[in-house]
């Protein structure tokens, strides 16, 4: 079973590009508490409609919860050292916190407009 699930921060805007086919990806580094005093760093992915998302509405400190799976990436170095490096390929977002970038404001007005209803029995 390869699922993970992690909540931080993003260290920096979303990178976006494409595939030679067109395809659009998205990157970024979210940072996770990992000890007491300790925040550690993973390089998420995302691909096409998902990717679009993280482009429009994420931003650097935004406060993200993501599932997906975790790649690996082997490769030599110029230096001839085996290099290896960890990235989560993301399958879904969840916005925790952000500034509301690509959000149509207009959707969110006043507490006056939303309904009530005065017989909540609680």
């Amino acid at each position: 079973m390869n699922h993970c699930i992690v909540s931080g921060n993003l260290g920096n805007d979303p990178k976006s590009f494409f595939t030679p086919d067109g395809l659009p990806i998205s990157s970024f580094d979210i940072a996770i508490k990992s000890g007491k005093d300790k925040t550690s760093w993973i390089r998420v992915a995302t691909f096409d409609k998902l990717a679009e998302l993280a482009v429009k509405h994420l931003h650097k400190g935004a406060r993200i919860g993501v599932a997906g799976r975790i790649d690996q990436n082997k490769w030599t170095g110029e230096d001839g050292q085996q290099r290896t490096s960890y990235q989560l390929i993301a399958s879904q977002i969840e916005f925790i916190k952000t500034d509301g970038r690509g959000f149509d404001q207009s959707q969110h007005n006043d507490d006056a407009s939303a309904p009530t209803n005065d017989d909540v029995p609680y």
